[in-house]
């Protein structure tokens, strides 16, 4: 208790409050921390060097949404779009450097945004769409409502999306067996 009757830890609660206090992070945490960004950093190294395939330290800003979702963002177009404004260069080259994809990536990843719906929101969405509950949705009938409404898709992103979840013999997308696949 100070002279004046409070205590400290009412001062720091009242601090904390404010925005103004935050407790001092632990060597353990700070170790567990540095940990953690270094092994984003290796997998933001990796993805990047897979477009980066003359090892100049850039690649092509189209390549942009794939690297990013391959790390695990599942950024809106909107948002992958202002993603892309913010590293893109003053006078837009077409290209993404490394180092700066690599500071937003990091800072993304730690931050946990653009992270994936869980399981139960992807079946529900699915199922929403099978109302006859068949356990699977036509690929031509997913393709017209992923363009046509909602935020819509690009034809490319659908094609990638489709050659991925459509069986293709039947043309069927068995959304429980596709919603495992994307949770590996």
């Amino acid at each position: 208790v100070t002279a004046t009757g409070s205590s400290s830890s009412t001062r720091e609660r009242a601090a904390s409050r404010a925005g103004g206090w935050q407790p001092a992070m632990g060597t353990f945490e700070a170790r567990e921390m540095a940990a953690r960004r270094d092994a984003i950093g290796r997998d933001v190294r990796a993805k990047f060097a897979l477009f980066d395939k003359e090892a100049r330290g850039h690649c092509d800003v189209r390549e942009v949404g794939t690297i990013v979702r391959a790390l695990g963002m599942c950024p809106s177009e909107l948002e992958l779009r202002d993603m892309i404004t913010e590293i893109e260069e003053e006078e837009p080259t077409g290209f993404i450097r490394f180092e700066k994809f690599e500071r937003l990536a990091i800072r993304v990843l730690l931050a946990n945004q653009f992270q994936r719906d869980p399981e139960e929101r992807l079946l529900a969405a699915f199922r929403a769409i099978d109302t006859d509950a068949k356990g699977y949705v036509e690929a031509e009938k997913l393709r017209e409502l992923l363009t046509t409404r909602g935020e819509k898709f690009s034809v490319e992103e659908i094609d990638d999306m489709l050659s991925f979840a459509a069986d293709t013999e039947t043309g069927l997308v068995h959304y429980e067996d596709y919603i495992t696949l994307l949770e590996l």
